[in-house]
């Protein structure tokens, strides 16, 4: 690790100056990692990688630690004998492409407009794709969890969130299918802010609720109001954390943490929620909408004529609402109503009829299971790359 260190040092002057990489040839070796050598090319390619992705930081430096990283894995994997078959790469490039909602062709297309070779995804999506089956491989029957586990695990969750209220601010930024990538690298930037000056900034700028004329801020909301499986989500974030990016219907939503606190009385997880929804041509209509309606019963008067399909009520579980309408719901009361939901030229006048509480919460045993042995996987694979660099000789050219 201390010559990793050092090599970073030595060589982070010749990064911030392109003019001295340019110097050594765009295809000469800038440093070597246990004799296998990485490029200013390759630095360039990766950097440019990041920077299509929107990736915060400073990219030259973030670039080279990825390839040494690459190096070393790769190495790794060559002397275990492990190397991906042709069409399981193949597969494994349409899957990365498809997380943008793009085809593999698409995705090729972005890269060549953006001056990013075809085979700088292809080699950044082997290393990943082989690393993780290696590590499952390897550690996986290291990562069993037991019954006992899930129970303590799920007993630490309820304790946790047992009369919880969150101060969060709210993004959602508009994601057409033709708009997917960027929204998605858009959001993932904003994921990374730690201010809230600097998130609240981005609601104002890029948001599409209602909420972004005051930086997206929202009021205290029962942590149980949330849909079940956002909820760990928010309370693994320290105030001023900002949660992963959301894929939503048409969006992508973010969450920044301001504050928690223990409210009085502790809100049980909904086991169902009964709301309506009625569809209205654009936010003029549904604000009249909204002036003339005091509960649900009195949609019915004013769809009364109209196509069925106008109106929706429905009383679900909260695992079954769309995602868009359960986080809208979350921070209604009884009786109150959201105009932020839309569906392409249609805005949805969403109101809140009642929530029934759970008795006993329903828990997904097998999603927490996996979640429990995905950490303990990403220990191990953390663990094991350590190792790697420390033992590693890395020389600058």
């Amino acid at each position: 690790m201390r010559a990793l260190l050092l090599t970073l040092i030595l060589i982070f002057p010749l990064l911030t100056d392109p003019g001295a990489v340019l110097a050594q040839g765009q295809f000469s070796p800038v440093l070597t990692v246990d004799g296998a050598a990485i490029t200013g090319f390759e630095i360039d390619q990766r950097r440019k990688l990041l920077e299509l992705f929107r990736t915060p930081g400073n990219l030259d430096e973030l670039a080279l630690e990825q390839l040494v990283e690459d190096r070393l894995k790769a190495q790794e994997l060559a002397r275990q004998g492990l190397q991906i078959t042709d069409e399981g790469l193949a597969t494994a490039m349409e899957d990365f492409a498809g997380r943008a909602n793009l085809t593999l062709d698409q995705f090729i297309t972005l890269l060549n407009q953006n001056n990013v070779d075809q085979a700088t995804l292809r080699d950044f999506v082997k290393v990943g794709v082989s690393w993780r089956d290696y590590v499952r491989s390897r550690f996986g029957s290291q990562t069993e969890v037991t019954e006992a586990e899930i129970d303590a695990a799920l007993g630490q969750a309820g304790a946790a969130s047992a009369g919880i209220e969150v101060l969060l601010s709210e993004i959602i930024i508009p994601a057409p299918p033709p708009q997917v990538a960027q929204a998605t690298a858009t959001a993932q930037q904003i994921s990374q802010l730690t201010s809230t000056a600097a998130f609240e900034d981005a609601a104002r700028r890029v948001s599409a609720l209602p909420s972004k004329t005051n930086g997206g801020r929202l009021d205290w909301v029962p942590i149980s109001n949330y849909p079940a499986p956002l909820r760990p989500i928010i309370l693994a974030l320290a105030p001023g954390q900002v949660t992963a990016p959301i894929q939503i219907t048409n969006g992508v939503a973010l969450f920044q943490l301001r504050d928690v606190r223990e409210a009085p009385v502790a809100a049980l997880p909904p086991a169902a929620i009964d709301y309506a929804a009625y569809a209205v041509a654009g936010q003029a209509q549904a604000q009249a909408v909204k002036n003339q309606i005091d509960t649900c019963d009195d949609l019915y008067g004013l769809a009364q004529g109209q196509a069925p399909e106008v109106l929706d009520r429905q009383t679900l579980p909260p695992d079954q609402i769309a995602q868009d309408l359960a986080l809208e719901l979350a921070k209604l009361d009884v009786d109150e109503v959201s105009t932020s939901v839309t569906r392409g030229d249609t805005t949805l006048v969403l109101m809140l009829c009642a929530r029934t509480p759970a008795t006993e919460a329903e828990v997904d045993r097998e999603a927490l299971r996996n979640q429990l042995r995905s950490q303990r996987l990403e220990g191990y694979s953390n663990g094991l790359l350590a190792d790697l660099k420390a033992a590693a000789t890395i020389v600058t050219q």
